[in-house]
């Protein structure tokens, strides 16, 4: 019998260390790896180092020591999504993130086709920026590493600004596309909720991962803490 061969992570980060100066320490000997093709959150208090481990996951910040790999290329949606639309429409700013490829034409406008209709856009192509609601500028910068061709995305807390109908629209709409797409997701929160949605999480306490796993169990843990 031919032993079945586990895929590598899609995600990786071994025993890795930040700090913003020498005598600060943000993550601690961090480590944690992301399944390929499954949705993983990031659960932690504010200041707990979630949005610190995610910009070094993105190449953002440069780790003080450890190693850290991902299976390229990498879509990153922050929380705010203004700091990411630049084009003036919906279909231009998907469009946009192509330019480096040397696409023709029509190769573009199948790309962005394609990824506006996975987030269920393709309606509003031709919508300005400025006339989106907040959960669908957030599917906007997704499309946007659709588009892509990501294999790996990373959102950092994408409901923080949102309504709570379209927070909880927009973790259904990423688990959605997970499974679909085959890609694989990371996810940063503190709200427990979203834990319904994922494949698994980890809980990061003062810079280092002290449990993961059953996204259930971790939310049972953290609304029994004080």
């Amino acid at each position: 019998m031919t032993p079945t061969t586990t895929a590598p992570p899609a995600i990786q980060l071994q025993e890795v260390c930040f700090g913003w100066e020498a005598d600060n320490t943000v993550l601690d000997s961090c480590s944690l790896e992301v399944p390929s093709g499954e949705f993983w959150m990031l659960l932690g208090t504010n200041g707990s180092g979630k949005s610190t481990l995610l910009k070094l996951l993105v190449g953002l910040l440069s780790p003080r020591s450890g190693s850290i790999h991902l299976l390229p290329p990498v879509g990153f949606v922050f929380q705010n999504p203004d700091h990411q639309l630049v084009m003036p429409t919906v279909g231009a700013d998907v469009a946009f993130g192509l330019v480096e490829e040397n696409l023709s034409p029509i190769q573009t406008r199948q790309r962005v086709e394609e990824a506006l209709d996975a987030v269920n856009l393709l309606h509003l192509q031709r919508r300005p920026i400025y006339a989106l609601s907040g959960g669908q500028k957030q599917r906007v910068a997704i499309a946007g590493a659709i588009a892509r061709n990501c294999r790996v995305l990373l959102l950092d807390e994408p409901t923080a600004l949102l309504d709570p109908d379209s927070q909880l629209d927009l973790v259904a709409q990423v688990q959605q596309l997970v499974k679909r797409q085959g890609i694989t997701a990371l996810w940063v929160t503190h709200r427990l909720d979203e834990l319904n949605y994922c494949d698994g999480a980890f809980l990061l306490e003062q810079g280092i991962v002290v449990d993961r796993g059953d996204p259930q169990r971790l939310k049972q843990r953290m609304m029994a803490t004080p």
